[in-house]
């Protein structure tokens, strides 16, 4: 079930996103790179979950479209930090509302405290797998 709710999930968000011209691994990159205000690529390709490879290429797409900027970080010249522009963060807002929209829809007919208590099960299956062992093949 989870498999089938995460296809769905990812079909809906590219729906919404593409509205914007936005890719979920773009959105998800904004998101990262706004709340962290700035980081390297290794750190965005890191925290993206994204090989540096599809990292880079995904910056390289937003720098061009003027949605993120690079500069040299300040106390060692070979780092470049990543920082979302103001265009870019108006972006963001706008895809924001189109994923909130589409959460409502999914979670409309659930009152508070089933949310509450869905998102604290999604929480503990997220910690569990995360603390699992990996089993060799």
């Amino acid at each position: 079930m989870l498999g089938r709710a995460n296809h769905l999930l990812r079909r809906r968000l590219r729906d919404r996103l593409s509205r914007h011209r936005v890719t979920i691994t773009q959105y998800t990159a904004l998101s990262i790179l706004s709340a962290s205000r700035q980081l390297s690529n290794a750190q965005l390709a890191e925290r993206a979950l994204v090989s540096p490879q599809a990292a880079n290429e995904t910056i390289r797409t937003m720098e061009l479209r003027g949605w993120i900027e690079r500069e040299p970080e300040p106390s060692h010249g070979r780092i470049i930090q990543l920082r979302v522009t103001p265009r870019g963060e108006k972006l963001l807002a706008a895809c924001h509302q189109s994923v909130a929209e589409l959460e409502e829809q999914m979670l409309g007919d659930m009152d508070e405290a089933a949310r509450t208590v869905l998102l604290g099960q999604l929480q503990n299956l997220v910690r569990r797998l995360g603390t699992m062992e990996l089993v060799p093949d």
